[in-house]
């Protein structure tokens, strides 16, 4: 069952997890969990290729689409994605680009920067209009149960503009996963999102995970210590962050193409040791 909470002002998003690098160097949270990673985006030009990377093109032939019969052919140019006046900007353009009709950016963490266990916490302003399909989530490095949804994803935040009032926190795994309808997931009421900035955070723990918004929680998924098909959760996983356009969910009544240039505005991304 979905949670509507009623919620406004700034939106963040906090990660943070039990990290498999070693990072010094960063202040604590409030809780006194000692923060392993970050990007404060107080830089000018291209992400730090330290930290992130790109998955480019449409997904083709693998899974053309990325999957989800998505509409945007993916890049790394600087009209794309690009960090200015403090925040990572990732900007979607009606503009056809191979077999695509627009163009966006994803970036990963992969292989840079995986994470067991810990809080993610990221500030972001969300990009409004039908057809957009913003998103804050987490796959697995090393599939080591398999592909996917065996693995495992963990979306820590997903936004459809045709429900502008509503953020999502949901997980995919072999037993719970979106294409048999099963997936395990919560929904809150947060009718600024396009407006104003707020924080999204997942808590991820050996026995449980737990979403927020604005430190209002919102949505537990427990460890009922089963089997991999219902927690595969115990391996590395590494963020992506994008904004997709159209595909089976965002486009599920249309994408209006007049809407476009449209800005998914990331503040920052904090990763956590757990307290």
């Amino acid at each position: 069952m979905l949670a509507k909470i009623v919620l406004s002002g700034l939106v963040a998003v906090t990660l943070i997890f039990q990290c498999s690098r070693t990072v010094t160097g960063f202040s604590e949270s409030a809780d006194g969990a000692k923060m392993l990673w970050s990007d404060e985006f107080d830089y000018e030009g291209a992400p730090d290729a330290a930290k992130w990377d790109y998955d480019l093109g449409d997904g083709c032939p693998q899974i053309c689409g990325w999957g989800n019969e998505e509409e945007e052919y993916y890049t790394n140019k600087k009209e794309n994605v690009r960090v200015e006046d403090g925040f990572l900007v990732i900007e979607a353009h009606a503009e056809p680009t191979e077999n695509s009709n627009f163009t966006s950016a994803r970036l990963v963490s992969r292989n840079k920067n995986d994470w067991k266990y810990g809080k993610v916490e990221v500030r972001a302003k969300l990009p409004q209009g039908l057809g957009t399909w913003p998103a804050v989530w987490m796959l697995p490095t090393e599939n080591n149960y398999g592909g996917w949804p065996k693995s495992g994803e963990i979306d820590v935040m997903e936004h459809v503009g045709y429900a502008r009032d509503t953020v999502y926190g949901t997980i995919h795994t072999q037993s719970f996963n979106h294409t048999n309808g099963t997936q395990k997931g919560g929904a809150v009421f947060a009718p600024t999102v396009e407006s104003e900035f707020h924080i999204y955070t997942l808590n991820w723990t050996p026995e449980k995970m737990e979403w927020f918004i604005d430190n209002v929680h919102y949505f537990t998924f427990d460890n009922e210590h089963k089997t991999a098909d219902e927690w595969p959760f115990d391996q590395d996983f590494h963020l992506l962050i994008n904004l997709a356009v159209g595909g089976k969910w965002g486009g599920k009544y249309g994408v209006d193409k007049a809407v476009f240039p449209q800005r998914f505005l990331v503040d920052y991304v904090r990763v956590y040791e757990n307290g």
